[in-house]
């Protein structure tokens, strides 16, 4: 796999977004200088971008737009199925464990974790909650390597330290709180207050 910076991996959803949603009635072709301009992009960075994914640009043709996408999904790994495991199993974690649109990138949320015992021994869309004693054992065994976070931020750097010992090497963050982890993990935060800055 190419190298690409992570500013470009945030990147390339939003062109594949924007591919799908031409595919349907738009042109065959497509370049980066549409995608640029519908993003609020420069042309030289979707340039730059798509070459790192793709050698299917060609000079005063562009792409191909079912190729390009095509590319965009091997790239991302969209085409693969990533088991991924949730701790906090609320209104917010019971709603991740239930969208199906995650499968459409790859994501397929196999349990929920929690303390509570209204949560644990339920399941969600068909998918069991378990108490969080049983993380370990049931990431180790299954090979997960990604965690979703969606308890109280009092809890999360406890939850992400188990994370870590449990093998998991990619948590997403829904916790309001800044997380501590080795190098070798990745993780992402999902900042809802300031998104809700950005729109008020």
């Amino acid at each position: 796999m190419n190298y690409v910076s992570r500013q470009t991996l945030e990147r390339l959803p939003a062109y594949l977004r924007f591919l799908k949603s031409q595919c349907v009635d738009g042109p065959i072709n497509t370049s980066a200088k549409t995608i640029a301009e519908a993003l609020n992009l420069t042309e030289i960075q979707v340039r730059k971008d798509l070459a790192a994914i793709s050698d299917g640009g060609k000079p005063r043709i562009g792409y191909i737009t079912k190729d390009l996408i095509n590319d965009l999904e091997d790239f991302l790994g969209y085409k693969d199925v990533n088991d991924a495991i949730i701790v906090g199993a609320g209104k917010l974690g019971k709603a991740l464990m239930s969208y199906k649109g995650f499968a459409e990138y790859g994501l397929n949320i196999v349990a929920g974790f929690d303390t509570s015992d209204e949560a644990v021994g339920t399941d969600e869309e068909g998918k069991p909650i378990f108490h969080l004693d049983r993380m370990e054992e049931l990431c180790r065994r299954m090979n997960i390597r990604i965690g979703i976070i969606t308890a109280p931020a009092d809890y999360a750097q406890r939850i992400a330290d188990k994370m870590v010992k449990s093998g998991i090497l990619a948590i997403w963050n829904f916790a309001p709180a800044h997380l501590e982890v080795p190098d070798n993990v990745l993780v992402r935060n999902e900042n809802m207050a300031a998104s809700l800055a950005v729109l008020s």
